[in-house]
């Protein structure tokens, strides 16, 4: 082909190529996760050991707002979309998070045998199953919480099987879940803390999940009709297994647990969005 015919076709084929590659890819892989704190960091946690009570992880899976005098994590933020889920296995293996700083106490998987609490997770073992490592990550304990064990397998259970159900139909999330307060009724009955004092049973849990249909550049898309999922439970073992029942507002949230959710959002956004209790369907 003549010189003065191919620079064009090469021009054309640059271009469209940059093109391509200017696109996010909307199904993503595992290593193409998008920022799990893209949403905000909820209570400006920050990853210093002289932070104890506010003290920042971040993994590839999550990042988490980790509280060391209570032994659990403040908030865990991440994102869901359809190539978090595939088929590696439950990994069940809970253990110390080793990556918390020297000296500090790591919590450990047999610290809550017979409490009466199941060992919860923030973010869930079936939200990360593309790979055995994403998996296994779930099952350190700085992503656990003492849960009333049907808060945790129902309750709780049911709202995490919807939002991937949500998932499965070719929406992406923006999930962040968290606890507050001092005291809940597990099956061995009312505990303010386990493990000799080392971790404390918080009174209530919550979750906020945003729900985007899968896309490019989340921030600026989720608007005031975007549909936001905001949802607070006692944490207790004799509440409905209905998670829709349990549905608030963010802002009520944030106002219980002492949080910016949703921080990176407009100010107009949030002020309409964080006011509004969600009514969609529950299944």
């Amino acid at each position: 082909m003549p010189y003065s015919l191919l620079r064009p076709a090469a021009l054309a084929a640059l271009v469209l190529l940059a093109a391509a590659c200017s696109k996010k890819d909307v199904t993503p892989t595992g290593d193409d996760r998008n920022d799990n704190l893209l949403l905000g960091n909820p209570s400006g946690a920050v990853a210093s050991p002289n932070s104890p009570t506010n003290y920042l992880l971040v993994r590839s899976q999550y990042a988490v707002g980790y509280h060391r005098d209570q032994g659990k994590p403040t908030w865990v933020s991440w994102h869901l979309d359809p190539a978090d889920l595939g088929s590696a296995p439950r990994q069940d293996d809970f253990r110390a998070d080793t990556d918390l700083p020297s000296g500090w106490y790591q919590v450990k998987a047999t610290d809550y045998v017979g409490s009466g609490f199941d060992r919860g997770h923030n973010c869930p073992s079936a939200d990360r199953t593309a790979t055995v490592a994403d998996n296994s990550a779930t099952f350190l304990m700085s992503n656990m919480m003492p849960q009333a064990p049907n808060n945790n397998q129902q309750t709780w259970g049911n709202l995490e099987d919807y939002c991937r159900t949500l998932v499965r139909a070719g929406n992406e999330l923006y999930v962040i879940c968290g606890s507050y307060g001092r005291g809940g009724t597990g099956s061995a009955g009312y505990q303010t803390t386990i493990a000799g004092g080392k971790v404390t049973v918080p009174a209530h849990c919550w979750k906020v999940v945003v729900v985007l249909p899968v896309g490019n550049d989340d921030v600026s898309r989720v608007t005031s009709s975007t549909r936001i999922i905001a949802v607070n439970t006692p944490n207790d073992n004799g509440l409905s297994s209905a998670w829709g029942s349990y549905r608030t507002s963010v802002d009520a949230i944030e106002a219980a647990a002492g949080l910016d959710l949703l921080s990176a959002l407009p100010t107009s956004v949030q002020s309409v969005v964080e006011a509004r209790t969600d009514s969609g369907p529950t299944n």
